[in-house]
């Protein structure tokens, strides 16, 4: 059975409903997630963007990652919460920011990537599997 994710930003003003299965889950270490998140990493699901709804606007702010792909943030335009990533090689796959669900015990992640980057008072889940940099995630 599939579960709906859902979710939203801080006001409100944007919300989210998915109904497709997760592809892949991690924590992202780069400096980039680092610095969007104000956090040691970025936790987040990836999707099938055809599955999600979306209601409210989304900006989004494009930056190349340090796989040098093309990657967008989507991000509240009213309260700054980010939401969503579009990651160029991975077209047909939209990620959710973990901490956006309304049930954000619905994520499990799978992996650790960007540990070559971890800031070093991370603690990370020694059971998880690490790359130091990405990874092949399925399409």
């Amino acid at each position: 059975m599939t579960k709906i994710l859902a979710g939203g930003c801080l006001c409100g003003n944007v919300r989210y409903e998915s109904t497709g299965e997760v592809v892949f889950s991690g924590n992202c270490h780069c400096r980039d997630c680092q610095r969007t998140s104000g956090g040691a990493f970025t936790p987040a699901l990836f999707v099938p963007e055809k599955t999600v709804k979306i209601s409210g606007t989304v900006k989004y702010y494009e930056s190349t990652a340090d796989s040098r792909n093309k990657i967008s943030r989507g991000f509240c335009p009213n309260c700054g919460s980010q939401l969503f990533a579009k990651l160029g090689n991975f077209t047909n796959l939209l990620g959710l920011r973990a901490g956006t669900l309304d049930d954000p015990s619905l994520f499990k992640p799978m992996l650790d990537i960007y540990t070559s980057s971890a800031a070093h008072w991370d603690f990370m889940n020694p059971d998880l599997p690490k790359f130091p940099k990405a990874f092949q995630a399925p399409q």
